[in-house]
């Protein structure tokens, strides 16, 4: 089928990323989000983004202007039943995902794919709530999604050969990789992260080492760019803590149980870079460990 409108759900972090890579590549995106100031600031970090690809010369201004051209956005969900593909990208929550569906689904068209960009949520149970199970299926992008190569394409038990390939077209067509994933807990990318992450929480926790320690042994020893607490502030503590558990329901095993520190600062809202303190503390000029 001919994909050419994208509708995206949730204008955050993700979402407007995946309105700028799909409006860049030539697609109609409708932006919905649930609040003005998210769609207003959405734009705005788009905006941003592109602007710095024109000036790192990847990109022309006639091409961020197009790009920016091609992005409708909207606080009515119903809008979003125009687009040949839906990619939800709202909060990591299944009732809240499960809502937006079953709210969108009166306004659909008939061969309209619906996808979520959920990170560890199970495809095939997201499905059954709809109407169109082998019309949907895992569209995982990485963060951030303009700079990250990266979709997992996850089919659930019922997505059909079709959906499947007309996803991985629009993949190809924005000059991402597809990894394709079975329908099991937190897919590829994150049944490996998430545990390390977690280990590297526990070695904080049971003193082995400090955050600056633990963050420069992984950077220096295992050539990561990025110290793995430095990544877990990056990708927000609560969103860790729900892949943890999202693993350690799922399998039942508990080399998946989250450390009791990191469910400790998520109670403190502590959330990492987007509340300015998680495993350091954003708030000065430069980032300070907070243990």
């Amino acid at each position: 089928m001919e994909i050419s409108t994208i509708g995206v759900i949730g204008a955050g972090q993700m979402g407007n990323g995946i309105a700028h890579v799909m409006a860049l590549a030539g697609y109609d995106v409708i932006l919905n989000d649930i609040g003005q100031d998210a769609l207003d600031k959405a734009l705005v970090t788009v905006t941003g983004n592109l602007d710095r690809q024109v000036s790192r010369g990847k990109i022309s201004e006639a091409d961020k202007d197009a790009a920016m051209a091609r992005i409708r956005t909207t606080l009515s969900l119903p809008d979003v039943g125009a687009a040949d593909l839906v990619i939800e990208a709202a909060t990591e929550r299944e009732t809240v995902k499960q809502a937006i569906f079953e709210d969108l689904l009166p306004h659909l068209k008939p061969h309209t794919i619906l996808t979520s960009n959920t990170s560890s949520i199970s495809i095939t149970r997201l499905a059954s709530r709809t109407d169109r199970p082998e019309k949907f299926m895992g569209f995982h992008f990485m963060n951030p999604v303009p700079v990250m190569q990266l979709v997992e394409l996850i089919r659930g038990i019922a997505t059909s050969e079709e959906t499947f390939k007309a996803c991985h077209a629009v993949v190809e067509k924005i000059g991402k990789t597809a990894a394709s994933a079975e329908d099991f807990p937190a897919f590829i990318v994150n049944r490996i992260l998430m545990p390390m992450i977690n280990e590297a929480v526990y070695t904080l926790y049971e003193g082995v080492g400090s955050v600056k320690s633990i963050d420069e042994s992984m950077k220096l020893g295992a050539n990561h760019p990025m110290g793995p607490l430095e990544l877990a502030d990056f990708i927000g503590l609560d969103t860790c803590l729900a892949i943890m558990n999202v693993l350690h329901d799922g399998l039942a095993d508990t080399k998946y149980r989250p450390c009791p520190l990191l469910t400790k600062y998520v109670e403190a809202g502590w959330l990492g870079r987007k509340t300015d303190r998680g495993f350091y503390d954003y708030r000065g000029e430069t980032p300070v460990p907070t243990r």
